[in-house]
């Protein structure tokens, strides 16, 4: 054990003083190791809470749909009459007869357009209202009127003025979606610390430079914020737009499921959709947790 201790100090990096010449002995540095008792005690944490609520959810609904005269299907009827539905999503046999991954996706490329634009013409347009108190005192009762309007209130106009059911959906989720982007990105740029504009005074940057340099990096988190509530409302917006426009998207199939009354299948379809809002939403969070870190390092 001597010997196994002597070897480990001779393995030590020495430091030698200009002053004594005496060796100082540093401290090994300690290495990292992968903890998998960690790993799996947070991944218990994080999975079996709400695995458990899940199924004592699905339990109450089983026995309380399995009565007679109950109006809804319990999940064994659900299970059994949409099996195809749930175990195969990206089945497609042409025209209508496709799965709800694809419908999904079909919906994803509505709303990829929708919010794109909403974000872009958000971001710029809070940015510049949020530099002028006057601006913002003007404009926000109407930002605050707007934004209380609901999705399909927008509907008719936007099949009014585009004559086509496609970009009439892309503008409700545009419409419905821009608002808090605007509000929050405005508000992130009134909070911005002074001493940031001036050093971007001394430092002489052009208003294009601040906006990118000084402005969106301070402003992120703000940004962020209506960035994840905007992909909420662009995906409650196409779900029921697309309840009226029509096509293969799954507001569509949704209604399409009711006039045929296959209640089990607009379960399923419920489910896609909580999933999907639930996946963009901490997708969103995610890309705003990284850009906050390395702007912040920054």
């Amino acid at each position: 054990m001597l010997a196994t201790a002597r070897k480990t100090e001779q393995e030590m990096p020495a430091i030698a003083t200009a002053n004594s010449g005496a060796v100082v002995r540093l401290a090994p540095r300690p290495t990292s190791r992968f903890n998998v008792n960690r790993v799996m005690m947070s991944a218990l944490r994080n999975i079996v809470p709400p695995l458990v609520v899940l199924l004592v959810l699905l339990g109450l609904w089983q026995v309380l749909c399995s009565e007679p005269g109950a109006t809804l299907p319990p999940p064994s009827q659900v299970w059994s009459e949409s099996y195809d539905l749930i175990a195969y999503p990206f089945f497609d046999y042409g025209s209508q007869d496709i799965g709800l991954a694809w419908r999904v996706l079909v919906s994803l490329q509505r709303v990829a357009i929708g919010f794109g634009l909403a974000a872009l013409c958000g971001v710029i347009v809070g940015a510049v209202i949020g530099q002028s108190v006057w601006a913002m005192r003007g404009l926000d009762p109407i930002f605050q009127i707007l934004r209380t309007v609901p999705p399909l209130a927008w509907l008719p106009l936007s099949l009014a003025a585009f004559q086509d059911s496609n970009p009439s959906a892309i503008f409700v989720i545009f419409i419905t979606s821009i608002w808090p982007v605007i509000i929050n990105t405005a508000v992130g740029v009134r909070n911005i610390p002074d001493d940031y504009r001036n050093i971007a005074r001394v430092l002489r940057l052009n208003p294009l430079e601040f906006f990118f340099k000084i402005m969106i990096p301070a402003a992120a988190p703000y940004i962020f914020t209506g960035l994840r509530i905007g992909i909420g409302l662009s995906w409650l917006a196409i779900v029921a737009a697309e309840m009226l426009t029509g096509g293969v998207g799954i507001g569509f199939f949704i209604w399409d499921a009711w006039n045929s009354s296959r209640l089990p299948d607009i379960i399923v379809a419920l489910a896609y959709i909580g999933v999907t809002g639930f996946v963009l939403d901490k997708l969103v969070a995610l890309l705003g947790t990284v850009v906050t870190r390395s702007t912040a390092k920054n």
